[in-house]
């Protein structure tokens, strides 16, 4: 039989001990504010935030997955919630939390392997700069705007927005460890 002990700690059958959940409380709450800053940031600034021209500064929450991997879930999580304000709704709440998920878990990959934290952040940049192209498959399809200048121009923004997030994450990575 499972006992719970002191601080999350489940001693198993009287002779193995182990945490009782990969996240701890505060883990969570991390989790759960970095969600809401996103949601917020990006509703409060919606005006750009959504269509061809895009500068979503919310996206700076980004680079948090270079720093901690459980990130990851909660800025999928805020983008999904957030996209349920956007003009094309459920289509992009589905569309862009799938591409942001995959690309987090592209830039987490590729900033492991980068050992210098302005690297990482150019990588990320980079990487999601790129990614836009689900954005402006989404315009172009549901808006019938052109493929390939959307693209640069959401692709623009992004690049303005993570680079503006990027400088910020690194300094205040100096001040706070990003990575608890």
């Amino acid at each position: 039989m499972n006992e719970l002990f002191y601080k999350g700690e489940l001693k198993m059958n009287q002779s193995k001990t182990r945490q009782s959940s990969r996240w701890s409380i505060a883990a969570i709450s991390k989790m759960g504010m970095v969600t809401a800053l996103y949601v917020a940031v990006t509703v409060f600034l919606s005006v750009i935030s959504f269509g061809a021209i895009q500068i979503r500064l919310s996206e700076g929450f980004n680079f948090l997955a270079i720093y901690n991997k459980r990130y990851i879930l909660s800025v999928t999580l805020g983008v999904m919630i957030a996209n349920l304000a956007s003009p094309l709704g459920i289509v992009d709440v589905v569309i862009g939390g799938s591409a942001t998920f995959l690309t987090l878990l592209c830039a987490s990959f590729v900033a492991g392997k980068i050992a210098h934290p302005i690297w990482k952040i150019v990588a990320t940049t980079l990487i999601f700069s790129c990614s836009m192209f689900t954005v402006a498959g989404e315009l172009a399809f549901f808006y019938q705007l052109p493929f390939w200048s959307t693209w640069f121009v959401v692709g623009l923004g992004e690049l303005i927005s993570m680079s503006l997030g990027g400088a910020l994450m690194h300094l205040v990575n100096k001040k706070i460890d990003l990575s608890i």
